[in-house]
Protein backbone atom coordinates (compact mmCIF):
# COMPACT_ATOMS: atom_id res chain seq x y z
CA UNK A 1 0.00 0.00 0.00
CA UNK A 2 1.21 3.48 -0.86
CA UNK A 3 0.43 6.42 1.39
CA UNK A 4 -0.13 10.08 0.55
CA UNK A 5 -0.19 13.25 2.62
CA UNK A 6 -3.69 14.43 3.48
CA UNK A 7 -3.34 18.12 2.83
CA UNK A 8 -2.43 20.47 5.66
CA UNK A 9 -3.17 17.83 8.30
CA UNK A 10 0.09 16.10 7.42
CA UNK A 11 -1.52 12.69 7.96
CA UNK A 12 -0.18 9.83 5.88
CA UNK A 13 -3.25 8.03 4.59
CA UNK A 14 -3.64 5.03 2.32
CA UNK A 15 -4.20 6.00 -1.30
CA UNK A 16 -6.92 3.34 -1.42
CA UNK A 17 -9.45 4.07 1.28
CA UNK A 18 -12.62 2.27 2.34
CA UNK A 19 -15.91 3.60 1.01
CA UNK A 20 -18.62 2.41 3.39
CA UNK A 21 -21.94 3.43 1.87
CA UNK A 22 -22.85 -0.14 0.87
CA UNK A 23 -22.25 -1.56 4.33
CA UNK A 24 -24.87 0.86 5.62
CA UNK A 25 -27.49 0.16 2.97
CA UNK A 26 -28.98 1.45 -0.30
CA UNK A 27 -26.90 -0.94 -2.44
CA UNK A 28 -28.97 -4.09 -2.21
CA UNK A 29 -28.78 -6.85 0.41
CA UNK A 30 -25.66 -6.68 2.57
CA UNK A 31 -24.75 -9.18 5.27
CA UNK A 32 -23.11 -7.64 8.35
CA UNK A 33 -20.64 -10.51 8.49
CA UNK A 34 -19.48 -9.60 4.98
CA UNK A 35 -19.17 -5.96 6.01
CA UNK A 36 -17.06 -6.83 9.03
CA UNK A 37 -14.89 -9.18 6.99
CA UNK A 38 -14.41 -6.49 4.34
CA UNK A 39 -13.30 -3.91 6.89
CA UNK A 40 -10.95 -6.29 8.66
CA UNK A 41 -9.36 -7.48 5.43
CA UNK A 42 -8.89 -3.93 4.16
CA UNK A 43 -7.23 -2.87 7.41
CA UNK A 44 -5.00 -5.96 7.36
CA UNK A 45 -3.85 -4.96 3.87
CA UNK A 46 -2.86 -1.46 4.91
CA UNK A 47 -5.98 0.66 4.47
CA UNK A 48 -6.01 3.33 7.18
CA UNK A 49 -8.70 5.70 5.88
CA UNK A 50 -12.43 4.98 6.12
CA UNK A 51 -15.15 7.26 4.77
CA UNK A 52 -18.69 7.01 6.10
CA UNK A 53 -21.77 9.15 6.73
CA UNK A 54 -24.73 9.37 9.05
CA UNK A 55 -26.97 8.83 6.04
CA UNK A 56 -25.48 5.42 5.30
CA UNK A 57 -28.15 3.28 6.90
CA UNK A 58 -29.13 5.94 9.43
CA UNK A 59 -25.86 5.46 11.31
CA UNK A 60 -25.48 1.73 10.66
CA UNK A 61 -22.27 2.16 8.67
CA UNK A 62 -20.72 4.18 11.51
CA UNK A 63 -21.71 1.56 14.07
CA UNK A 64 -20.24 -1.33 12.07
CA UNK A 65 -16.99 0.62 11.68
CA UNK A 66 -16.87 1.29 15.41
CA UNK A 67 -17.41 -2.40 16.14
CA UNK A 68 -14.49 -3.42 13.94
CA UNK A 69 -12.12 -0.73 15.17
CA UNK A 70 -12.92 -1.52 18.79
CA UNK A 71 -12.16 -5.21 18.21
CA UNK A 72 -8.73 -4.34 16.82
CA UNK A 73 -7.58 -1.84 19.43
CA UNK A 74 -6.34 -4.37 21.96
CA UNK A 75 -3.27 -5.45 20.03
CA UNK A 76 -3.04 -3.02 17.15
CA UNK A 77 -0.71 -0.05 17.00
CA UNK A 78 -2.27 1.15 13.75
CA UNK A 79 -3.86 4.57 13.41
CA UNK A 80 -7.03 4.45 11.35
CA UNK A 81 -8.52 7.74 10.19
CA UNK A 82 -12.29 7.99 9.95
CA UNK A 83 -14.21 10.64 8.04
CA UNK A 84 -17.97 10.99 8.40
CA UNK A 85 -20.61 13.34 7.01
CA UNK A 86 -23.49 15.29 8.51
CA UNK A 87 -26.50 15.80 6.22
CA UNK A 88 -28.48 19.05 6.09
CA UNK A 89 -31.80 19.16 7.91
CA UNK A 90 -34.36 17.00 6.09
CA UNK A 91 -36.88 19.83 5.59
CA UNK A 92 -35.56 20.94 2.23
CA UNK A 93 -34.10 19.92 -1.10
CA UNK A 94 -31.07 17.70 -1.68
CA UNK A 95 -28.79 19.25 -2.70
CA UNK A 96 -29.83 22.49 -1.03
CA UNK A 97 -31.60 25.07 -3.15
CA UNK A 98 -29.92 28.43 -3.88
CA UNK A 99 -32.82 29.93 -1.91
CA UNK A 100 -32.06 27.92 1.22
CA UNK A 101 -30.35 29.65 4.12
CA UNK A 102 -27.34 28.01 5.71
CA UNK A 103 -28.63 28.76 9.20
CA UNK A 104 -31.83 26.83 8.38
CA UNK A 105 -30.21 23.74 6.84
CA UNK A 106 -27.16 23.53 9.12
CA UNK A 107 -28.12 25.42 12.32
CA UNK A 108 -25.62 25.24 15.17
CA UNK A 109 -27.87 23.31 17.57
CA UNK A 110 -28.57 20.75 14.84
CA UNK A 111 -24.88 20.38 13.94
CA UNK A 112 -23.99 19.85 17.59
CA UNK A 113 -26.68 17.21 18.04
CA UNK A 114 -25.58 15.45 14.87
CA UNK A 115 -21.91 15.60 15.83
CA UNK A 116 -22.66 14.10 19.24
CA UNK A 117 -24.63 11.36 17.52
CA UNK A 118 -21.66 10.42 15.31
CA UNK A 119 -19.32 10.51 18.31
CA UNK A 120 -21.60 7.97 20.01
CA UNK A 121 -22.04 5.76 16.97
CA UNK A 122 -18.31 5.78 16.19
CA UNK A 123 -17.51 5.27 19.90
CA UNK A 124 -14.89 8.00 19.98
CA UNK A 125 -14.17 11.32 21.70
CA UNK A 126 -13.02 13.04 18.51
CA UNK A 127 -13.65 12.38 14.82
CA UNK A 128 -10.77 12.77 12.40
CA UNK A 129 -12.75 14.45 9.61
CA UNK A 130 -16.28 15.84 9.82
CA UNK A 131 -17.73 16.74 6.44
CA UNK A 132 -20.94 18.50 5.53
CA UNK A 133 -22.61 16.01 3.21
CA UNK A 134 -23.64 18.58 0.63
CA UNK A 135 -23.53 22.31 -0.03
CA UNK A 136 -24.73 25.17 -2.21
CA UNK A 137 -22.69 27.97 -3.74
CA UNK A 138 -25.25 30.39 -2.29
CA UNK A 139 -23.60 30.02 1.13
CA UNK A 140 -20.03 30.81 0.10
CA UNK A 141 -20.22 34.48 1.06
CA UNK A 142 -21.28 33.62 4.61
CA UNK A 143 -20.35 29.98 5.39
CA UNK A 144 -21.75 29.92 8.92
CA UNK A 145 -21.87 26.12 9.20
CA UNK A 146 -18.10 26.04 8.71
CA UNK A 147 -17.67 28.62 11.46
CA UNK A 148 -19.69 26.30 13.69
CA UNK A 149 -17.49 23.32 12.81
CA UNK A 150 -14.42 25.41 13.61
CA UNK A 151 -15.91 26.04 17.03
CA UNK A 152 -16.35 22.31 17.58
CA UNK A 153 -12.81 21.77 16.31
CA UNK A 154 -11.48 24.10 19.01
CA UNK A 155 -13.45 22.08 21.55
CA UNK A 156 -11.54 18.97 20.45
CA UNK A 157 -14.60 17.20 18.99
CA UNK A 158 -13.12 16.93 15.51
CA UNK A 159 -9.70 17.26 13.91
CA UNK A 160 -10.39 18.36 10.34
CA UNK A 161 -13.25 20.03 8.46
CA UNK A 162 -14.49 19.07 5.01
CA UNK A 163 -17.36 19.18 2.55
CA UNK A 164 -18.56 16.55 0.10
CA UNK A 165 -19.35 18.27 -3.20
CA UNK A 166 -22.88 18.66 -4.53
CA UNK A 167 -22.85 16.53 -7.67
CA UNK A 168 -24.30 19.23 -9.92
CA UNK A 169 -21.88 22.02 -8.89
CA UNK A 170 -18.64 20.55 -7.60
CA UNK A 171 -16.73 23.75 -8.29
CA UNK A 172 -18.79 25.52 -5.64
CA UNK A 173 -16.10 24.51 -3.13
CA UNK A 174 -13.24 26.25 -4.93
CA UNK A 175 -13.77 29.64 -3.26
CA UNK A 176 -13.98 27.94 0.14
CA UNK A 177 -10.64 26.20 -0.47
CA UNK A 178 -9.04 29.46 -1.49
CA UNK A 179 -10.53 31.14 1.56
CA UNK A 180 -8.90 28.64 3.91
CA UNK A 181 -12.18 27.20 5.18
CA UNK A 182 -11.55 23.56 4.35
CA UNK A 183 -9.00 20.95 5.41
CA UNK A 184 -10.49 18.38 3.02
CA UNK A 185 -12.87 18.04 0.12
CA UNK A 186 -14.65 15.01 -1.28
CA UNK A 187 -15.19 15.06 -5.02
CA UNK A 188 -16.46 12.86 -7.85
CA UNK A 189 -13.68 12.08 -10.30
CA UNK A 190 -13.54 9.23 -12.79
CA UNK A 191 -12.99 8.45 -16.45
CA UNK A 192 -16.37 9.97 -17.31
CA UNK A 193 -16.37 12.87 -14.81
CA UNK A 194 -13.17 14.85 -15.38
CA UNK A 195 -14.27 18.43 -14.67
CA UNK A 196 -12.21 18.62 -11.42
CA UNK A 197 -9.04 18.73 -13.55
CA UNK A 198 -9.89 22.26 -14.70
CA UNK A 199 -9.92 24.26 -11.43
CA UNK A 200 -10.81 21.98 -8.55
CA UNK A 201 -7.60 19.95 -8.30
CA UNK A 202 -5.29 22.93 -8.85
CA UNK A 203 -7.12 24.89 -6.13
CA UNK A 204 -6.84 21.98 -3.70
CA UNK A 205 -3.14 21.57 -4.38
CA UNK A 206 -2.39 25.29 -4.16
CA UNK A 207 -4.22 25.58 -0.84
CA UNK A 208 -2.93 22.30 0.65
CA UNK A 209 -6.39 20.74 0.97
CA UNK A 210 -6.76 16.96 1.25
CA UNK A 211 -8.75 15.41 -1.62
CA UNK A 212 -10.98 12.35 -1.23
CA UNK A 213 -12.14 10.95 -4.58
CA UNK A 214 -15.47 9.14 -4.64
CA UNK A 215 -17.39 7.34 -7.43
CA UNK A 216 -14.20 6.13 -9.15
CA UNK A 217 -16.23 3.25 -10.62
CA UNK A 218 -19.14 5.50 -11.67
CA UNK A 219 -21.47 3.64 -9.30
CA UNK A 220 -20.25 0.23 -10.59
CA UNK A 221 -20.36 1.03 -14.34
CA UNK A 222 -16.57 1.24 -14.67
CA UNK A 223 -16.07 -2.20 -13.15
CA UNK A 224 -17.26 -3.48 -16.54
CA UNK A 225 -19.72 -5.89 -14.95
CA UNK A 226 -23.00 -4.29 -16.03
CA UNK A 227 -25.04 -5.69 -18.93
CA UNK A 228 -28.33 -4.57 -20.54
CA UNK A 229 -30.00 -7.30 -18.43
CA UNK A 230 -28.63 -6.03 -15.10
CA UNK A 231 -31.32 -5.32 -12.49
CA UNK A 232 -31.20 -4.28 -8.86
CA UNK A 233 -33.41 -4.94 -5.87
CA UNK A 234 -35.96 -2.41 -4.68
CA UNK A 235 -34.33 0.40 -2.73
CA UNK A 236 -30.99 0.05 -4.46
CA UNK A 237 -29.55 3.47 -5.30
CA UNK A 238 -28.61 2.33 -8.80
CA UNK A 239 -32.24 1.93 -9.88
CA UNK A 240 -32.39 5.72 -9.95
CA UNK A 241 -28.85 6.36 -11.11
CA UNK A 242 -29.32 4.18 -14.19
CA UNK A 243 -32.98 5.06 -14.77
CA UNK A 244 -34.55 5.08 -18.23
CA UNK A 245 -32.03 4.55 -21.03
CA UNK A 246 -29.03 5.43 -18.88
CA UNK A 247 -27.93 1.83 -18.38
CA UNK A 248 -27.73 1.06 -22.09
CA UNK A 249 -26.08 4.39 -22.84
CA UNK A 250 -23.54 3.82 -20.09
CA UNK A 251 -22.71 0.28 -21.22
CA UNK A 252 -22.02 1.57 -24.74
CA UNK A 253 -19.61 4.15 -23.32
CA UNK A 254 -17.95 1.59 -21.10
CA UNK A 255 -17.28 -0.67 -24.07
CA UNK A 256 -15.37 2.14 -25.74
CA UNK A 257 -13.34 2.66 -22.57
CA UNK A 258 -12.54 -1.06 -22.47
CA UNK A 259 -11.24 -0.85 -26.02
CA UNK A 260 -9.08 2.13 -25.10
CA UNK A 261 -7.59 0.33 -22.11
CA UNK A 262 -6.97 -2.88 -24.05
CA UNK A 263 -4.34 -5.01 -22.35
CA UNK A 264 -2.53 -2.02 -20.81
CA UNK A 265 -4.12 -2.81 -17.42
CA UNK A 266 -5.22 -6.11 -15.84
CA UNK A 267 -8.90 -5.06 -15.81
CA UNK A 268 -11.20 -2.13 -16.41
CA UNK A 269 -11.72 -1.77 -12.64
CA UNK A 270 -7.97 -1.52 -12.14
CA UNK A 271 -7.76 1.12 -14.85
CA UNK A 272 -10.61 3.07 -13.24
CA UNK A 273 -8.87 3.20 -9.86
CA UNK A 274 -5.50 4.08 -11.37
CA UNK A 275 -7.09 6.88 -13.40
CA UNK A 276 -8.65 8.31 -10.23
CA UNK A 277 -5.29 8.07 -8.43
CA UNK A 278 -3.33 9.76 -11.20
CA UNK A 279 -3.77 13.48 -10.29
CA UNK A 280 -1.15 14.71 -7.83
CA UNK A 281 -3.79 16.58 -5.86
CA UNK A 282 -5.61 13.36 -4.91
CA UNK A 283 -4.96 12.08 -1.39
CA UNK A 284 -7.09 8.94 -1.45
CA UNK A 285 -9.69 7.13 -3.55
CA UNK A 286 -12.55 5.46 -1.66
CA UNK A 287 -14.13 2.63 -3.70
CA UNK A 288 -17.08 0.94 -2.09
CA UNK A 289 -16.01 -2.35 -0.52
CA UNK A 290 -18.57 -5.00 0.45
CA UNK A 291 -16.56 -8.15 1.13
CA UNK A 292 -13.07 -9.46 1.62
CA UNK A 293 -12.57 -10.26 -2.06
CA UNK A 294 -13.36 -6.69 -3.09
CA UNK A 295 -10.99 -5.41 -0.42
CA UNK A 296 -8.17 -7.54 -1.82
CA UNK A 297 -8.86 -6.54 -5.42
CA UNK A 298 -9.03 -2.80 -4.70
CA UNK A 299 -6.02 -2.69 -2.39
CA UNK A 300 -3.92 -4.67 -4.88
CA UNK A 301 -4.10 -1.72 -7.28
CA UNK A 302 -1.88 0.31 -4.96
CA UNK A 303 0.86 -2.32 -5.24
CA UNK A 304 0.94 -2.07 -9.02
CA UNK A 305 2.76 0.53 -11.14
CA UNK A 306 0.75 3.74 -11.66
CA UNK A 307 -1.13 4.29 -14.89
CA UNK A 308 1.12 5.49 -17.69
CA UNK A 309 0.84 9.06 -18.91
CA UNK A 310 0.04 7.70 -22.36
CA UNK A 311 -2.98 5.70 -21.19
CA UNK A 312 -4.25 8.54 -19.02
CA UNK A 313 -4.03 10.86 -22.03
CA UNK A 314 -6.02 8.37 -24.10
CA UNK A 315 -8.72 8.05 -21.41
CA UNK A 316 -9.11 11.81 -21.13
CA UNK A 317 -10.96 11.59 -24.43
CA UNK A 318 -13.74 9.58 -22.75
CA UNK A 319 -15.00 12.32 -20.44
CA UNK A 320 -18.79 12.53 -20.53
CA UNK A 321 -20.71 15.65 -19.53
CA UNK A 322 -23.96 14.42 -18.04
CA UNK A 323 -25.13 17.48 -16.09
CA UNK A 324 -28.10 16.53 -13.91
CA UNK A 325 -27.63 12.78 -14.10
CA UNK A 326 -28.25 12.32 -10.39
CA UNK A 327 -31.74 13.77 -10.51
CA UNK A 328 -33.28 10.65 -12.04
CA UNK A 329 -35.40 10.49 -15.17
Amino acid sequence: MRYRTFGRTGWKISEIGFGSWAIGGSWGPQDDNDSIAALKRALDLGVNFIDTAQGYGDGKSERVIAQVLKSRKAGAAEKVYVATKIPPTPDGAWPPSPYDRAEDRYPEIYLRERLERSLRDLQTDAIDVVQLHTWTRAWNRDPRPLETLRKFQKEGKLRAIGISTPEHDQNSLIDLMRGGWLDSVQVIYNIFEQEPQAEFFPAAKENNVGVIVRVAFDESALTGKLTPQTTWTQGDFRNNYFAGDRLTRTIARVEKVKQAVGDAEPSLATAALKFALKPQAVSTVIPGIRNGQQAEANVAVSDQPPMTDELEQKLRGHRWNRAFWYAGK
